[in-house]
């Protein structure tokens, strides 16, 4: 593995009520991350294949630990999403170069499908700063219950030459969805939109 891991967390959140009402069955989204080292922190690089391969080699160790997480196989995850946070001797091209070109591809193997675009964030801070996942339905991104966000974090990261970088799916939309728009039974999930 090219990518130089200090640590992995996973979390998982169900959501028993919300509003007062009881959601059944609970809705479940689950975040993997890792803290990794930042092989150009602190230095300006031209060619970032390096970070670009991470992604890749993160997008599917991620993915498995949060389906497992989850406790469902990959095929019945709904949404999907992704956030890097550099430290302060990284740039935002860092999170961009492990997000963007080859991070999703493993993601949507692990998860069977994925037609649409996989939400992401990048931001810079220090140790405890806040990873908001913005998530989506992963099959069409029109479906408005899936519009949904996780916020994570850990006291320790990223330190100033570390990438914190994170997968998050969920097996269902936001409890007691309400705001109109594209159903879940209406996709088809050929375009990535409906």
């Amino acid at each position: 593995m090219k990518a130089r891991i200090r640590k992995l967390a996973v979390f998982l959140e169900e959501t028993h009520e919300e509003g007062g009402r009881a959601v059944t069955p609970p809705t479940r989204r689950a975040a993997a991350v890792a803290v990794i080292e930042n092989p150009f922190a602190g230095r300006y690089v031209e060619d970032l294949g390096e970070l670009m391969d991470i992604g890749e080699e993160l997008g599917g160790l991620l993915t498995e630990k949060a389906i497992a997480a989850l406790g469902i196989p990959g095929e019945r995850a709904e949404s999907y999403g992704k956030a890097a946070a550099v430290g302060e001797n990284g740039e935002l091209e860092h999170a961009a170069a492990i997000l963007h070109p080859k991070l999703g591809a493993p993601v949507r193997k692990a998860l069977v499908k994925g037609a649409a675009l996989i939400p992401s964030s990048k931001k810079r801070g220090g140790p405890g700063v806040a990873l908001d996942i913005p998530l989506g339905h992963k099959d069409a991104a029109f479906v408005r219950s899936h519009f949904d966000g996780m916020e994570v974090r850990l006291n320790d990261a990223p330190r100033a030459n570390e990438i914190m970088v994170a997968v998050a799916v969920t097996d269902s939309g936001r409890p007691h969805p309400r705001v109109g728009g594209l159903k879940k039974d209406e996709i088809k999930g050929v375009d990535g939109l409906r």
